[in-house]
């Protein structure tokens, strides 16, 4: 037993690290996309001219004043946020109180589908 000497002076060193772990050198994971599918959404650099088009068609409406502002800015919220679709199934509910008459929704309908853009 006397032949074993510990030597606590020894500097340990640590074991040289791999190339996965320097700073830097790992590659990025590839980014998986999973947005969702592409639909019509109202084109938001177009708003103006689309709520001037629309407020013609609402001015000649036979839509109660105090609820074409309501019924104008649900169509663009739903319209430039969630898709056309969801904004002419809002003015179908319109149509189905007869609130609109079915000229003035297809008018609205094609405003739509004008000033919309897939995204």
């Amino acid at each position: 037993m006397a032949d074993i000497k510990e030597n606590t002076n020894k500097k340990t060193t640590a074991p040289p690290k791999s190339d996965s772990d320097k700073r830097g050198s790992r590659k990025p994971k590839p980014k998986v996309k999973t947005g969702s599918k592409r639909q019509s959404m109202l084109n938001t650099q177009k708003l103006a001219p689309f709520k001037y088009d629309m407020n013609e068609v609402l001015s000649a409406s036979a839509m109660d004043p105090a609820k074409t502002s309501a019924f104008l800015a649900s169509v663009i919220a739903k319209g430039s946020r969630v898709s056309t679709k969801e904004a002419r199934d809002y003015a179908k509910t319109f149509l189905d109180s007869g609130d609109l008459t079915k000229e003035e929704f297809d008018k609205i309908s094609r405003l739509m589908d004008k000033y919309s853009k897939y995204r």
